[in-house]
C-alpha cells in the first residue's frame, strides 16, 4: 500500500508541475519497482525545469516492448520523446535516435563504464545514454539450505540436487506448492538471456561467434539445454515456461521455491520489510557449467535515448542528463537495487551498503554478453530462432539435439537471405 501510494504521489506531481513548458513523454518502466523510480526521478525534473512529464508504460517483455517503439519509430510517431532502450538495441534503433552527444557534456559521458558508452555509440553517434546495467543472479533461501545443512551450489547439476532435497523436504512438511528453481522460461528474450547463461557456463558458446559463424549447436550446448529440459516438472514447476521475471519473483518472494535466476532489481524487493522472505535470503554468482566450467552471467541493462522525431529534442535530452545523472542512479541503487552505470557510485559507502552491490561489480566484470553486434539487424531475427528452440526443447517439443540442429539450419537461411537483400542493393 505504501508503494501505491507513492507511485500515486509521484504521478501527481508530475503532472501538476508548472505548465509553461514543454511536455515530454518518456516510456519507462514495467517491471518490479520501475515505474515509481521513473515517476519519482521524473517528478523531481519537473519541479526543477518547468516542464511537465507524462508516463507511457511499454509491454513488460521485452520483445513485445521492442516490436512496439519499432512500429511507432517506423510511422515516425512524435507522441514519445524519451525512450528506454535494452543493452541490446542501440544498433537496431539507431537511426530513430538523436546523437545525444550534441546535448550531453563529454566530462558526463566521460563517468559512465565505457564498454556501455561504446555499446550505445553507433557510426560514432551516440544513440544513448546508460540508464542502469544488468547481469543475471541466483538467489536462494539460507534458512533452507541451513535447515538441510547444505552449501550453496557450485554447479548446476548441484543445484539441480539441492533443489530436489529441499522441494522433497518441504512438501514432506506438507508445503504441497513449493518448488525447487524458477527463473524466465517464457517465450521471449528473458529465455534467451536464461538459456546463453546454461550454454556459456557450459562452454558451448554464445549462439554466434565473434566473426558471426554459427556456433550454438555442439554437445556441449545440447547438455547444457538438456540438463535444464529434466528440470521441468522435476524441480521446476511445468508453468515455469510461461514465468518472465516477475513471475518468477512473486513465486520465490511467496515463500514457495528455494532458488531463483533473476536480475539485482529484485534484491530490494525480497529484502522489504513487508517480504515474506525477508532476512531469508542471500544472493551469489549463478552457478558453474560443471566440475569444468565456469560461472556465465548475461550482461543486460537499459539505455535512455531521445526520439528523432521528438518536438522538443533539448529538453528531451535534459530529462535523459538528469535520469541518468548520479544523483538520480545513487536513490536507484541505494533504494531500488538497480545497478549503476557510474564507476564512481561504485566507492560510495551508501551504495556498497547494499550488500549486493559488493559482489556485483566482479560479476559485471566477466558478464557475457549477446552476440547484438555480430548479427546487427539480424539480432532479433537470431534471438527469436533461438529462444523459440530452447522452449521447444524445455516443453518437450523436440530433443536439444534436434532443436539445435534446426536451429542452426534457421540461422543459415537468416544469412542467406540477407547476402541476398545486399546483392540486389548493390
Amino acid at each position: 500500500m505504501k508503494h501505491f501510494a507513492w507511485a500515486l504521489t509521484c504521478t501527481l506531481a508530475v503532472a501538476t508541475a508548472p505548465a509553461q513548458g514543454a511536455e515530454i513523454t518518456i516510456s519507462c518502466g514495467a517491471v518490479g519497482q520501475e515505474r515509481e523510480f521513473c515517476e519519482r526521478a521524473a517528478s523531481a525534473w519537473s519541479q526543477k525545469s518547468g516542464h511537465t512529464v507524462r508516463i507511457d508504460t511499454p509491454p513488460e517483455l521485452t520483445n513485445e516492448r521492442y516490436f512496439k517503439y519499432l512500429i511507432e519509430l517506423g510511422d515516425g510517431d512524435d507522441r514519445i520523446d524519451v525512450y528506454q532502450i535494452d543493452v541490446i538495441w542501440p544498433g537496431l534503433l539507431a537511426r530513430y535516435m538523436v546523437d545525444l552527444a550534441n546535448y550531453v557534456p563529454a566530462e558526463e559521458v566521460a563517468g559512465h563504464f565505457q564498454t556501455i558508452i561504446e555499446n550505445n555509440t553507433v557510426d560514432g553517434r551516440l544513440v544513448g545514454m546508460p540508464w542502469y546495467t544488468d547481469v543475471g543472479l541466483l538467489y536462494y533461501r539460507t534458512d533452507l539450505l541451513e535447515k538441510q545443512g547444505l552449501a550453496v551450489p557450485q554447479d548446476w547439476s548441484d543445484l539441480a540436487d539441492m533443489a530436489a532435497h529441499i522441494q522433497e523436504a518441504e512438501r514432506g512438511e506438507g508445503r504441497k506448492d513449493f518448488w525447487g528453481f524458477v527463473f524466465q522460461g517464457a517465450a521471449y528474450e528473458g529465455l534467451t538471456c536464461n538459456a546463453l547463461e546454461w550454454v556459456s557456463a557450459a562452454g558451448g558458446g554464445t549462439i554466434l561467434d565473434e566473426q558471426g559463424s554459427i556456433t550454438v549447436n555442439n554437445p556441449k550446448a545440447v547438455l547444457a539445454l538438456g540438463r535444464a529440459a529434466n528440470w521441468i516438472g522435476t524441480v521446476s514447476p511445468r508453468r515455469v515456461t510461461s514465468f518472465n521475471e516477475e513471475d518468477a519473483r512473486a513465486m520465490f518472494q511467496l515463500g514457495n521455491a528455494a532458488f531463483m535466476r533473476n536480475w539485482p532489481y529484485a534484491w530490494s524487493l525480497l529484502s522489504a520489510p513487508d517480504s515474506p522472505v525477508a532476512g531469508k535470503v542471500d544472493v551469489m554468482p549463478l552457478p558453474r557449467g560443471g566440475p569444468v566450467g565456469q560461472s556465465a552471467a548475461t550482461l543486460g541493462g537499459w539505455q535512455l535515448a531521445v526520439s528523432k522525431f521528438s518536438k522538443n529534442p533539448e529538453v528531451a535530452a535534459d530529462l535523459v542528463r538528469y535520469l541518468t545523472s548520479p544523483e538520480v542512479q545513487k536513490d536507484r541503487a541505494v533504494n531500488g537495487s538497480y545497478a549503476p552505470t557510474i564507476e564512481s557510485l561504485y566507492e560510495d559507502p551508501e551504495v556498497l551498503a547494499n550488500p549486493l552491490f559488493a559482489k556485483l561489480k566482479p560479476v559485471l566484470e566477466t558478464a557475457v554478453a549477446r552476440p547484438s553486434h555480430v548479427a546487427g539487424e539480424n539480432y532479433m531475427a537470431v534471438t527469436a530462432r533461438f529462444w523459440e528452440a530452447v522452449h521447444n526443447t524445455l516443453t518437450g517439443d523436440g530433443s536439444a539435439a534436434d532443436n539445435l540442429a534446426a536451429l542452426e539450419d534457421q540461422l543459415r537461411l537468416i544469412s542467406v537471405r540477407t547476402r541476398r537483400v545486399r546483392e540486389n542493393a548493390d
